[in-house]
């Protein structure tokens, strides 16, 4: 699971270094590549929020308030992306949220990779990791595309009702071509 994490860091990292030297452009580039962070956060986070802070509250000493602040964090970083999906390049607050929005995204990568995750190999064996790791990717496939600030973010009723979202999601996707390079 843990290497699947970190792989979508490095991805989403990727596409906000491409952001950053668009910074202060106009040009569609720049919204489809936001659109693409997007997409790829909310999915990301939606698969986090099924399998990773669940097995962080039930195996890591004191999980609980660790999710809790993971959680919390993921819920900041949905409004501004409810935020920045309204906003084009050419906006004046495009960019002061897409940097902010880095910003929460980099805090809170940089608190699971040295924190949270040597925290949650000393707890698991390495085979419930790999297992849970195919779950990840699983629920990433089914997940929206679209942040839902107003989602439940804990099981059983996320487990429920995001694959529906996601459904739903891809269909407005397909529709208006989002998320397509």
């Amino acid at each position: 699971m843990i290497e699947v994490l970190v792989t979508d860091h490095r991805e989403v990292e990727q596409m906000f270094t491409e952001l950053e030297q668009l910074a202060g452009g106009t040009d569609d580039q720049a919204k489809t590549l936001a659109e693409q962070v997007v997409i790829e956060l909310v999915r990301h986070a939606v698969a986090e929020e099924e399998y990773l802070y669940p097995t962080v509250r039930d195996h890591v000493p004191d999980g609980g308030p660790l999710a809790d602040q993971e959680l919390s964090e993921h819920a900041e970083a949905e409004q501004t992306m409810k935020q920045l999906e309204r906003l084009g390049p050419s906006d004046a607050d495009f960019w002061p949220t897409l940097a902010r929005l880095m910003q929460q995204i980099r805090h809170h990568i940089q608190g699971e990779e040295n924190d949270l995750f040597p925290r949650l190999r000393q707890a698991c064996p390495p085979e419930q990791l790999t297992e849970l790791g195919g779950k990840v990717q699983r629920a990433k496939k089914m997940a929206p595309t679209r942040p839902h600030p107003a989602a439940p973010d804990t099981p059983p009723a996320n487990k429920l009702l995001a694959p529906g979202t996601g459904l739903v999601d891809r269909l407005r996707d397909a529709l208006t071509g989002r998320g397509r390079s």
